[in-house]
């Protein structure tokens, strides 16, 4: 039985295939945060003339807001009162599933092609 020997790639594929991976990996990095779909808080509720205790602060996390360079309690705020929005939409949902399920299916379609290439370019065709 021959040895199997793989197609050889131009460099210049293989250059686009490394720029089209970091337009993949940046653009999914920062798609979320251009469509504001990332980031925790939606509200911040600051009160005015903000102190330590009013914001809910012990001693210990005072030493700890300082520690990370937060010296007025108004400076960090922002920080302490901002609150995570856990709501979703029902579209969103539905497009995400979409997506994945159409994702998978393109992964197991292509996979299924190289897969029979690769045995009938080994064993032959039947």
């Amino acid at each position: 039985m021959a040895d199997y020997i793989p197609p050889v790639q131009s460099k210049f594929s293989q250059i686009i295939d490394v720029i089209v991976l970091l337009v993949l990996a940046i653009g999914a990095l920062y798609f979320p945060l251009w469509m504001n779909l990332a980031g925790s808080s939606q509200t911040s509720n600051v009160p005015e003339n903000a102190t330590w205790e009013s914001l809910g602060q012990n001693a210990t996390m005072v030493e700890k807001w300082n520690q990370l360079g937060y010296a007025e309690a108004a400076d960090a705020a922002e920080l302490i009162t901002a609150r995570f929005d856990y709501s979703f939409s029902i579209l969103s949902l539905l497009v995400m599933i979409v997506v994945v399920v159409g994702y998978y299916t393109i992964i197991l379609r292509f996979s299924e092609k190289e897969y029979r290439d690769v045995i009938s370019e080994k064993f032959g065709s039947k």
